[in-house]
């Protein structure tokens, strides 16, 4: 969608991330949904107006991947998929920047995806057992996600993720452009970047920076090759299967100053809760569809 970004990348981001020739470069688009036309013509029937859907989607994502098209060109990760740049760089507190709209690009495409144009989607038996199982009736299950999603003061996505070892689902709030991977779990930034040189990357010492960017020790139960590597201390590997976007612009349009319930109860009649199977199922098929959001 967007031509090549005319203007030179930050200066920080070519200390950090000098190109690659080794690596083909590929600009950063916005993905086509699968009832992409649909959408854009009808908007999500009892849920967004196909102007809503201009906004939240066309013109929003737009504006993310044309962010990111100008932080990554010309660096190692202007061909990387926006999970990828998410992960590598949460622990970075010179790419914040880059962080946010990958993230943020990232957890509003798989908003987007979750959603059907057809209201009222039933859900798959196997997959209500699953959920019954932990939330004791999908009535519970409804009930919490919308509560926390009206309860959160201020932007951000609510999800629903399974935990990738005990298999159980739970509830999870991230704010902003937050993240729920284990990777991005926790952020090394000790400093307010707004107040420090891009010259000092985050005002650390080469020592410092490079004891937070890199990997201490490559053996034991801490190192490289562990099942713990990405994961922040105390945290929880996890796969999200679903997600609502809490952003005003997405609902404000539609639904009003003090209807963000309606938006919330409305979300829950168009979920596409294949989607949602898919994504649960762990192996082949979660490999399968977390392929969309390489983009």
């Amino acid at each position: 969608m967007f031509a090549a970004a005319g203007h030179s990348a930050p200066r920080l981001f070519e200390l950090l991330y000098p190109a690659s020739a080794s690596r083909g470069r590929r600009i950063h688009h916005v993905p086509i949904l699968t009832h992409d036309a649909f959408y854009k013509e009808n908007g999500v029937p009892g849920f967004l107006s196909n102007e809503g859907v201009e906004l939240a989607w066309t013109q929003y994502q737009g504006l993310l991947v044309k962010k990111l098209n100008l932080l990554t060109e010309g660096t190692n990760y202007a061909n990387a998929s926006t999970k990828t740049l998410l992960l590598e760089n949460a622990r970075n507190p010179g790419a914040a920047a880059l962080f946010n709209y990958a993230s943020m690009a990232h957890n509003n495409h798989f908003f987007f995806n979750c959603l059907s144009p057809n209201p009222g989607t039933p859900m798959p038996a196997k997959l209500a057992d699953m959920l019954i199982a932990d939330f004791s009736s999908i009535a519970t299950l409804r009930q919490e996600l919308l509560a926390t999603a009206e309860a959160m003061f201020g932007p951000g996505f609510v999800w629903l993720v399974k935990e990738t070892e005990s298999a159980s689902f739970k509830i999870l709030a991230t704010y902003i452009a937050g993240s729920p991977y284990p990777g991005a779990h926790h952020r090394r930034q000790p400093v307010d970047m707004a107040t420090q040189s891009p010259d000092t990357i985050g005002g650390l010492s080469g020592e410092d920076y490079a004891r937070q960017t890199q990997v201490q020790n490559t053996a034991g139960k801490f190192g490289l090759f562990s099942r713990s590597a990405r994961r922040a201390l105390g945290g929880v590997s996890v796969q999200p299967v679903l997600c609502i976007n809490t952003w005003e612009h997405v609902w404000l349009r539609d639904w009003g100053l003090g209807n963000k319930r309606g938006f919330l109860e409305a979300w829950w009649n168009i979920i596409d809760w294949k989607v949602v199977e898919d994504f649960a199922d762990v192996g082949e098929t979660i490999r399968r569809e977390a392929n969309k959001f390489r983009r």
